[in-house]
């Protein structure tokens, strides 16, 4: 077995004929979101994979091997659930409406401008399609974002969430008397209280 500890992402600073040269490993999305598992690639040799945790490998991504040889992977073909506006009553929005959904329950999506897939789930097919999007099955490559999945993603994800949480807070403070004053409809205990807890705040 051949071990493999390195991962260059789109093979990044390789020249495009060797990339070409190299052997290939077709790996699923269950498999390519592991950062250890063991897989045969297309010269018939066992590798043995061993990444730093919450590494996710991607289609076209290049392994680098202990004895310096490369394998570039690629997406294996999987069963996958196609989701689409629906042609004669939807609109594009409806699959930002899909993928709020979705995102809420913490589902792998992966995201393209006229179509959302994701791994089969009848239930989920089921809730798309009362929304009146159109679900049909497809055996393609499956490359879900990536950013809440992967460890170091999440960290820049949090980072900058933070840093715009904050930020968004800071100017609602400060917007809050213009909200007030175009708000005659608020209730006036309610507005009244907001204006104390403002000053207070000052």
């Amino acid at each position: 077995m051949i071990t493999v500890s390195k991962l260059l992402p789109q093979g990044q600073g390789l020249a495009a004929p060797l990339v070409r040269r190299a052997s290939t490993v077709e790996l699923d999305w269950d498999v390519r979101q592991k950062s250890r598992f063991a897989a045969t690639d297309s010269l018939g040799r066992e590798l043995g994979v061993f990444l730093p945790r919450g590494t996710l490998v991607r289609g076209g991504d290049v392994l680098v091997a202990e004895d310096g040889s490369l394998i570039r992977v690629i997406a294996a073909p999987q069963a996958v659930l196609r989701i689409t506006a629906c042609a004669q009553h939807g609109s594009p929005f409806d699959l930002t409406r899909a993928a709020y959904h979705l995102g809420n329950r913490h589902v792998p999506i992966e995201l393209k401008p006229d179509h959302l897939k994701i791994e089969p789930d009848h239930v989920l097919a089921d809730m798309l399609r009362a929304m009146h999007l159109t679900v049909v099955e497809a055996q393609e490559a499956f490359e879900p974002e990536g950013g809440a999945y992967s460890a170091g993603g999440h960290g820049h994800d949090h980072r900058h969430a933070h840093a715009h949480d904050h930020g968004h807070a800071h100017e609602h403070a400060h917007e809050h008397p213009h909200d007030h004053e175009h708000g005659p409809d608020c209730d006036h205990d309610h507005g009244d209280s907001h204006g104390h807890a403002h000053k207070h705040a000052h």
